[in-house]
């Protein structure tokens, strides 16, 4: 496409010269009729003639790039242009060709522009709504609901059975067999090798806007709320309810029950313990150290109890000798 084409699609101003477009690339590795993002002050790390640079009117001025393209907001309209170079091999086939063996084949309803990836596994009384994509060996099990404009990558798995379990009288654990569903709602991007478990009455929801990253595990009852993200590897409890906007790091931990407010975000590795009742940043981990510096904070805070007790006792005593 024309550098003009694509700022007409995008709503953006075209500067310099009308330069034939067939991909993006990198600030560090720039190459001819590409698009580069310059959401900062940086400099390109190769000259090239034939280059249009994404940025904003400022930066366009403060380093006097001939062929740009300026937005209010460069890195949401680098994200839309790359949409125009992406083609996804992996979703090639059409819901109505796939070997039905694959499928329960008992009141599966889907709408228009279905694609699977190979190996995908629909059980009874599925829902899928149009223009979605499943890639390969993807399960999703009965009666779950997948709303429309939904990208599952490959290896995931819906609706499976949640780990709801209670011992008896004689130590031994019976399972809590789980009859609610998953419940995805519109414009949802689950990454690869993620888990979302079914309820265990009612529904696990999943709703619109939200993306989810590789090896996410969501389990039984949980509530994301709308535009929420979630890194890599994080897990979540059974019966959490996750606010709208929420921005949940990698390897975030968060324990069973627990509520968090809108507009949350939640650092890298935390575990969350308790209800995070206001907007803001939170962060629940020490610091990296070295190993051997490590073990001697490791052994300060197990003192911290015994430490207090004898501070506040000191407290005391000194009170009392001032009252006599």
């Amino acid at each position: 496409m024309k550098s003009s084409s694509i700022a007409k699609k995008f709503n953006l101003i075209s500067i310099g010269n009308d330069i034939e477009i067939n991909g993006v690339s990198s600030t560090s590795h720039p190459n001819e009729n590409t698009i580069v993002l310059m959401s900062s002050i940086e400099k390109l790390h190769t000259k090239c003639d034939n280059l249009v640079v994404l940025t904003s009117k400022k930066i366009c001025i403060e380093l006097g790039i001939e062929n740009a393209l300026i937005a209010e907001n460069p890195r949401v309209a680098f994200a839309k242009i790359t949409s125009l170079f992406y083609s996804s091999p992996v979703f090639n086939i059409p819901f109505s060709d796939n070997n039905s063996s694959n499928f329960e084949n008992k009141n599966i309803s889907y709408g228009e522009n279905v694609s699977l990836g190979k190996n995908v596994v629909i059980e009874n009384d599925v829902v899928i709504g149009n223009n979605v994509k499943i890639g390969h060996n993807t399960v999703i099990h009965k009666n779950c609901v997948i709303g429309d404009d939904v990208v599952i990558d490959s290896g995931t798995i819906i609706g499976s059975e949640g780990f709801g379990n209670v011992l008896d009288d004689n130590g031994k654990w019976q399972h809590i067999f789980h009859s609610g569903k998953v419940i995805i709602k519109n414009n949802v991007s689950i990454g690869a090798n993620c888990t979302i478990d079914r309820g265990t009455i009612d529904d696990t929801i999943i709703e619109s806007g939200v993306i989810i990253d590789n090896l996410v595990h969501i389990a039984h009852n949980v509530y994301i709320g709308e535009n929420t993200a979630i890194a890599a590897k994080v897990g979540i409890a059974g019966s959490c309810k996750i606010g709208k906007r929420n921005m949940i790091g990698g390897m975030v931990g968060i324990v069973d029950h627990i509520v968090t407010n809108d507009d949350v975000i939640i650092s890298a590795t935390s575990t969350v313990n308790k209800d995070l009742k206001e907007p803001g940043t939170y962060t629940g981990i020490m610091p990296i150290s070295k190993h051997t510096i490590w073990k001697r904070i490791a052994l300060w805070i197990t003192k911290l109890d015994k430490i207090a007790k004898l501070l506040n006792l000191k407290k005391i005593l000194k009170y009392d000798r001032i009252e006599h």
